[in-house]
């Protein structure tokens, strides 16, 4: 999908569950505590759901995910030191997002980032706190 088509599904992006046109951000954050794992923060109102991946964004295949507690959204441009001793962050990718589909167990987005482009899901059994990612 080209970035003119992207652009023209963001013009009317809307925020989960509401009805009013709102420009939406996604980021990857390389994150070094407590051990090596990225976190993909989608804006969600006022908030950040998101997610730990087990294994590098650039993966192609299924990612393993968990979902942590909701991020303030500064973290969507945020990169540096982490409060509470909490190692650093770095900016993997980042970019505009539309939400397609926000439930308790399935989540469908389209991003528009440097490196990711195109459809992402995340879905999970509701039984199970495990994640997996596709794009």
């Amino acid at each position: 999908m080209s970035r003119v088509h992207f652009t023209a599904i963001f013009r009317h992006a809307t925020a989960p569950n509401t009805q009013h046109p709102t420009p939406m951000h996604f980021a990857i954050l390389t994150h070094d505590h407590p051990f090596l794992h990225w976190d993909l923060l989608l804006e969600a109102g006022p908030m950040c759901r998101t997610w730990r991946l087990q294994t590098s964004p650039e993966h192609d295949g299924l990612i393993f995910a968990e979902a942590i507690p909701d991020h303030r959204l500064l973290y969507l441009d945020y990169e540096g030191p982490v409060s509470g001793d909490r190692g650093s962050v770095s900016r993997w990718d980042g970019g505009h997002l539309v939400w397609l589909t926000a439930t308790e167990s399935n989540v469908e987005i389209l991003v528009c980032g440097t490196r990711w482009q195109g459809r992402v899901s995340l879905r999970r059994d509701v039984n199970s706190p495990q994640w997996m990612l596709q794009r």
